[in-house]
């Protein structure tokens, strides 16, 4: 359905005619968890005059106890029929935001965040900030019970296919359910590492991106567990392999025209590509925190498996943090290598289109590209060649993050606050873990 078409007259009926008898409302909290309020469609009307509560203080990182109304304001135009069907009937889902009582957006909710940010984007002329994200995930084995195994579903490599590629029908089920909620799925493949998988599809806006990653990771897991197997989009889930990001190809637009595009340049990028492509670099470290925001996510920025470690751009190679690929005029984008997909889309968006937004409000400059292999160079010339490191653990990402009083104010104080409050319990608690790797260096030996 066209979406100047969808409303709450026109959602009513197709509601109806589609025998849908529960509702979805899907929301996400500040760590990028899909969570959801199920109604049955008997609710319908109720749902659709923004009356239905939640409790915000059973959400980590909402609200207190003694603060916890919330109410859902679902978004008309997210509104979508799930193409599996079960004995209890047709489910659809409305993607809301968060309001607090008083009929104000609530402060701690992620995708109200990146609302707030596109509207300092508009204040400066651009008309959208478009992101086609490349998330991958690995696919294990479920045993007889339905409990998650390290067992990898296959051993195929980067394009391989059947029969070494095993996950290759699974995927298959999975563009085939994605298309049925009509995404543009550009391509799927087996990724470099055993069990590992990507799905690309079509960019759009930024709400309607970070909406679309947070259905797809639905849909994978879904459709993963019919196949006996279990979807994970942890970042390095075993060692001596590579990791999963999830590569962010951004662009802004006015109106039609890509306001990255300048064909009279030599990589054909515009001055405000150049301006915003600083602002990335200067915050880099800073964002680091947000777009790779777990313990694990640093297992995989380390030298060796193709993720980035090092601050640096190139029109090229694919070494440094971001790239300009090859497609240029209304394709023109920047490739953001180091961002997982445990990152909370929305908050990710909202610190990269603000740290980009810095580099055009104050004209910087980035420096030369670098293009050639950077993970070959010595630590001398990559300082004299003004190459600096990515943050090596989420405790550092934190204190860096900390040091970023623009990135601070594009959270909020409430996000800010209660994500960092939750970050560095989950860093103290695995600090405080003993590791099968210490046990196996340290136990006999001393």
């Amino acid at each position: 359905m066209e979406e100047a078409k969808i409303n709450a007259s026109s959602i009513k009926k197709i509601a109806k005619e589609e025998n849908v008898r529960f509702l979805r409302l899907m929301f996400t909290d500040i760590f990028g968890t899909n969570k959801n309020v199920e109604v049955p469609i008997s609710q319908l009307d109720k749902v659709l005059a923004n009356k239905l509560m939640l409790d915000g203080s059973s959400i980590e990182g909402f609200v207190r106890i003694e603060e916890s109304d919330m109410y859902l304001y679902p978004d008309l135009a997210t509104w979508m029929i799930f193409p599996w069907e079960n004995e209890y009937g047709k489910v659809a889902r409305l993607i809301c935001d968060i309001y607090n009582p008083d009929g104000t957006p609530f402060a701690g909710d992620p995708r109200g965040n990146l609302k707030r940010s596109l509207e300092k984007m508009e204040s400066l002329g651009f008309t959208s900030f478009n992101l086609g994200p490349e998330p991958e995930f690995f696919l294990f084995k479920l045993d007889d019970n339905d409990n998650i195994t390290m067992n990898l579903n296959d051993a195929g490599g980067y394009f391989d296919l059947s029969p070494t590629d095993l996950g290759e029908n699974c995927r298959r089920d999975i563009v085939l359910e994605l298309e049925k909620l009509n995404f543009e799925v550009e391509a799927s493949h087996h990724e470099v590492a055993f069990g590992q998988h990507e799905i690309d599809f079509k960019y759009a806006n930024a709400i309607e991106a970070c909406d679309n990653i947070q259905t797809f990771k639905l849909v994978v897991k879904t459709i993963a567990r019919k196949h006996g197997l279990h979807a994970t989009f942890m970042p390095k889930p075993l060692f001596g392999i590579n990791g999963s990001g999830m590569h962010c190809n951004m662009s802004l637009f006015k109106e039609n025209t890509n306001a990255f595009y300048d064909k009279t340049d030599d990589l054909q990028l515009s001055q405000n590509a150049y301006h915003f492509l600083a602002g990335l670099l200067k915050h880099a470290r800073a964002f680091t925190a947000i777009c790779n925001p777990t313990v694990n996510s640093y297992k995989r920025l380390v030298p060796g498996y193709e993720a980035p470690v090092y601050i640096a751009w190139s029109g090229r190679n694919r070494s440094p943090l971001i790239r300009v690929p090859e497609s240029k005029g209304a394709s023109t984008r920047l490739e953001l290598r180091s961002v997982d997909p445990t990152a909370n889309p929305y908050l990710a968006l909202s610190v990269l289109l603000q740290a980009g937004l810095d580099g055009i409000e104050n004209q910087l400059t980035p420096p030369k590209p670098i293009n050639r292999n950077i993970y070959t160079m010595a630590k001398k010339e990559r300082t004299d060649n003004g190459i600096y490191d990515l943050p090596t653990t989420l405790h550092e990402a934190l204190k860096t993050l900390d040091e970023d009083q623009l990135l601070k104010e594009t959270l909020g104080l409430h996000i800010y606050t209660s994500f960092v409050e939750a970050k560095k319990q989950e860093w103290a608690a695995f600090c405080q873990t003993v590791s099968e790797w210490e046990k196996e260096q340290y136990l006999e030996l001393f």
